[in-house]
């Protein structure tokens, strides 16, 4: 999921020049937010199959409609035929961001959920680490072609580790896939308090995180003409957010999923409000490193939201684990491309729109946590 985002940032740039665009035209950032508009919508579709099929053959589909989006976009003749493989290649993706999480629900619930999918987020974040390295290490000697033809050999091994999978559907537990079924667990997920406020508090956080993703490569190039420094600065950033996810799993199993996620809330919108002064003062270009270092630390807070969100909105849906797991990521990965297009649209020559975003949206999604009556005490089920 995270190579398909991230291995493309690097080559933004060539993009433009490819497609004669303008140098500050940020078009090209619809790369990124189509890719994740397509796995928005993918994932309301792989959830039921999931429910009806098993985890690992829908899995595989998923798989093999992101090989063939990478493979379309090594010969698109146009930014448009571009971004409309990209949207497939997402579309594929969304297989492994539904599964992922139904998969953990299969096998934990309560808060050993959120400590199991903290660690997988962890590692996850390997891809923000190395996709873009690897990226401008391909760019150094080939075209932007063959650093998306690079995600097809990855999708094959990924095809070969999944023969490794059990199955973690119960035989017993599938579900139909008719619309009657399908149509009542829906209306469950929006009917159950607790999981609307905690996918609508991720819609919200993903928005503003998604915009950093999208609109990050160009504010290092244009704002503060520093192309070279983004493999390696967003890099350690994807770092810093993958010891957050291994560090935050005692604080779970101490005082709950539920305070964690209002704490780092609180924290991360603090952070980034105190980020927005010194960018007004500056007005709309603190220096590089106050920059970064701001954005960096404030991510590593609010991406913490992600293992707790998920686990408190699919505690009461386990039986439905493959279509909750859709339903919520389609909302809140729909919603976040859309406030991300909203955002990215604005950031052109300054990173207020970008720190600004971060706070009103980070309030948002505390207003949901806190609205959403979920339990303070820490559990320790699991299955």
């Amino acid at each position: 999921m995270a190579f398909g985002v991230d291995v493309s940032l690097p080559a933004l740039d060539d993009l433009r020049d490819h497609f004669d665009l303008a140098a500050d035209d940020n078009a090209v950032s619809q790369v990124v937010s189509v890719y994740l508009l397509g796995m928005s919508v993918g994932q309301i579709i792989y959830g039921p199959l999931a429910d009806r099929f098993g985890r690992a053959p829908v899995l595989r589909a998923g798989l093999g409609l992101y090989a063939l989006g990478a493979l379309l976009c090594t010969v698109a003749p146009s930014l448009g035929a571009l971004l409309a493989a990209r949207a497939l290649w997402g579309f594929g993706a969304a297989s492994a961001s539904v599964l992922r999480t139904t998969i953990a629900r299969d096998l934990y619930s309560g808060d050993q959920m959120a400590r199991v999918i903290s660690v997988v987020m962890g590692f996850f974040l390997l891809g923000p680490i190395v996709a873009p390295l690897f990226g401008s290490a391909v760019l150094a000697v080939a075209s932007w072609r063959w650093v998306f033809g690079s995600a097809v050999v990855l999708c094959g091994g990924l095809v070969a580790w999944s023969f490794r999978f059990g199955e973690t559907l119960d035989p017993a537990d599938r579900r139909p896939l008719r619309m009657g079924p399908t149509l009542t667990a829906v209306r469950r997920v929006f009917t159950t308090r607790v999981s609307v406020a905690y996918l609508l508090a991720q819609a919200l956080v993903f928005g503003a995180f998604f915009t950093y993703l999208a609109s990050t490569q160009p504010i290092f190039d244009d704002v503060y003409d520093r192309a070279a420094w983004f493999p390696p600065v967003f890099a350690a950033g994807g770092a810093l957010m993958a010891v957050a996810f291994f560090a935050v799993n005692p604080f779970i199993a101490r005082h709950g999923a539920h305070r964690v996620a209002v704490t780092v809330l609180i924290v991360g919108t603090a952070l980034g409000v105190a980020l927005l002064a010194i960018t007004l003062a500056a007005d709309g270009r603190p220096s590089f490193w106050t920059y970064v270092v701001g954005i960096a630390v404030m991510n590593g807070f609010l991406t913490l939201l992600t293992p707790t969100a998920m686990s408190l909105a699919l505690e009461p849906l386990g039986d439905i684990a493959g279509t909750a797991s859709g339903v919520v990521g389609l909302v809140s990965m729909a919603g976040a491309s859309l406030l991300s297009a909203v955002l990215n649209a604005q950031v052109v020559d300054t990173v207020t729109p970008l720190v600004a975003g971060y706070v009103v949206l980070g309030v948002a999604g505390l207003a949901c946590a806190l609205a959403s009556g979920a339990s303070q005490a820490p559990s320790t089920r699991s299955r």
